[in-house]
């Protein structure tokens, strides 16, 4: 009965996240402050269920987080954050130093913390999230190259400061010289070990046909979660691999890849749903009125002083506009990896541990409930909204490995300017032919002046050789039309 009475309460507990999200999107809100509000109202201040286990909560927050990531590496496009990489790597290491350093300043000197306590402080609050900022700026109608640096910056900033953080909370806290050579090492062992298992696990899955389409979701994700553990292993950041290893395959011309990227939307929904009501139920809601005060000082410092401060150091030379600047400055969204994080401090049993959780859990409520709705409105007050809406298109493939071709399913959205093109104008590369539209539930095979419009489907047998030209001809044309070639679109990414 306890079985089916559990089994009940996480359904209802689900479904009401689901219709969460729902009220989240309308209001502008980040999902993870409803998901909050859901764990206080079960846990001891409400329903009474009691959770108070900050070394499980570490564990399970801990493999969220290498969901989370996963997902948001696998569907990052390429094309869209390779501009500002550089950017985010710099914001990443150098900002999250710049940050680290302010705050503990002010933790130090204005609410009294001790050093050890204020760096960690600093350190768990640096990196932004990637739940809070996909859930934001994926709304936006940002130019890319901007909601790339942000993306690319939540997906790796959070692997040099975890670090950082089980490096502070270790019994004897390493010199910072040690500190600083450990963490190049294992940042250099994520990357290469992301890098391998991404091209590897690409190179494979394209030439190998699993006998059912649902099984190609599963080997991506256990690829990814592989290389976390492969790289732990040999004392490498995990979560660097991860999110490298899921960008790699996220944008390699794997087998059902938008099949791919749904599965891992859901369990990346799901572990943030999971994670964000389990920290909800380990707060207790009798120890946050006293962690106001510290709180509020510390967070102003991180967001008035800290972050901008991040983004003037970190991107002197990057060729960024004053107004992209002031955006990266108030775009910086705190959600679940620093109350993860905080969780380390606690099952570390270090003094002040509890505070310190307390103090992370009110910064990120207030400061999300303050930023997030207000990010909309920044943009369009700085002018750096791109009114040219997106006309991507999905592009699913079936491997035909018997004749070494693929079968590609495309789906021709609203907005593109696919629209109105005849067959012949698509000049479509040797190897590669539309053999079958799908319009208003009827199919017929084409002509070459068939002229394609919005909601068709089209069916298009490419040989391995010529399936990455016709993908990219087919994308430069939904974005640019006819004439893409002599704007310069290729249709990378």
């Amino acid at each position: 009965m306890k079985l089916d009475l559990w089994l009940l309460l996480g359904s209802l507990v689900l479904i009401t996240a689901i219709v969460a999200v729902r009220v989240a999107h309308r209001t502008g809100l980040p999902s993870l402050l409803l998901y909050l509000a859901l764990g206080l109202l079960l846990g001891e201040a409400g329903f009474g269920i009691h959770f108070d286990d900050p070394a499980l909560a570490e564990t399970l927050g801990l493999s969220a987080l290498v969901l989370i990531l996963a997902e948001g590496g696998l569907t990052t496009r390429w094309a869209d954050v390779r501009e500002g990489v550089p950017a985010a790597l710099s914001l990443a290491i150098v900002g999250s130093a710049v940050s680290i350093t302010v705050v503990a300043a002010a933790a130090h000197w204005l609410i009294g913390a001790e050093w050890r306590n204020a760096v960690l402080l600093g350190a768990v609050l640096a990196p932004t999230d990637a739940a809070a900022v996909f859930s934001v700026l994926r709304r936006l109608p940002l130019p890319a190259r901007l909601s790339g640096i942000l993306e690319a910056e939540s997906g790796f900033n959070d692997a040099p400061v975890i670090i950082l953080v089980l490096a502070l909370t270790a019994r004897r806290v390493p010199s910072t010289l040690t500190m600083a050579g450990e963490l190049v090492a294992e940042l250099i062992i994520g990357g290469v070990v992301g890098l391998v298992v991404g091209w590897m696990g690409a190179f494979a899955l394209r030439r190998l046909a699993l006998p059912a389409s649902g099984l190609y979701p599963i080997a991506v994700l256990s690829l990814v979660v592989g290389a976390y553990g492969e790289t732990s292993v040999i004392h490498g950041s995990g979560f660097l691999a991860v999110y490298v290893a899921a960008l790699v395959l996220g944008n390699s011309p794997l087998p059902h890849r938008p099949a791919t990227r749904g599965f891992a939307e859901g369990l990346a929904w799901l572990a943030q749903i999971g994670l964000f009501i389990m920290l909800g139920l380990l707060a207790s809601p009798a120890d946050l009125p006293a962690q106001i005060w510290p709180a509020l000082v510390c967070g102003f410092a991180l967001v008035l002083v800290a972050r901008p401060l991040s983004v003037l150091v970190s991107t002197p030379f990057l060729g960024l506009s004053w107004r992209e600047k002031s955006f990266l400055s108030w775009a910086g969204l705190r959600g679940a990896v620093p109350i993860v994080l905080a969780t380390v401090a606690m099952t570390a049993g270090l003094s002040g541990a509890d505070e310190l959780f307390a103090q992370v859990f009110i910064i990120v409520v207030v400061f999300t409930l303050l930023q997030g709705p207000t990010l909309p409105w920044l943009a369009r007050a700085l002018h750096i909204t791109v009114s040219d809406a997106s006309r991507e298109i999905d592009v699913e493939a079936a491997p035909l490995e018997e004749l070494h071709a693929d079968l590609l399913t495309i789906r021709i959205p609203p907005d593109s300017r696919l629209d109105g093109v005849e067959i012949f104008e698509l000049r479509m590369p040797s190897g590669a032919s539309i053999t079958l539209v799908v319009r208003d539930g009827k199919s017929f095979v084409p002509e070459p002046s068939t002229r394609l419009q919005a909601g068709d489907e089209l069916l298009v047998v490419a040989t391995s050789e010529a399936r990455g030209p016709a993908e990219r001809r087919l994308r430069a044309i939904s974005r640019r039309g006819k004439l893409a070639g002599w704007y310069g679109e290729r249709g990378d990414g």
